[in-house]
């Protein structure tokens, strides 16, 4: 039986590095609050959320933006 869509989705996210797949977890985070805050009648600027991401992730030695060798 050939690898469904969904299957090789799966199968790709677990085959990357654990940083790789924290980097995107957290990448996600801006647009999905922007997106709530949209639906619940209070836009906030997506840009601003990732900011403030940024700056609370930095003492952490974390970031969301990708390394030029990363997609």
């Amino acid at each position: 039986m050939p690898e469904q869509p969904w299957q090789a989705n799966i199968r790709r996210w677990r085959e990357l590095p654990p940083e790789q797949r924290l980097r995107i977890s957290l990448r996600l985070i801006p647009r999905k609050v922007a997106r709530s805050m949209a639906f619940a009648g209070q836009p906030v600027d997506e840009q601003m959320l990732k900011d403030e991401l940024e700056r609370l992730l930095a003492p952490l030695g974390l970031s969301i933006r990708a390394p030029k060798d990363e997609p």
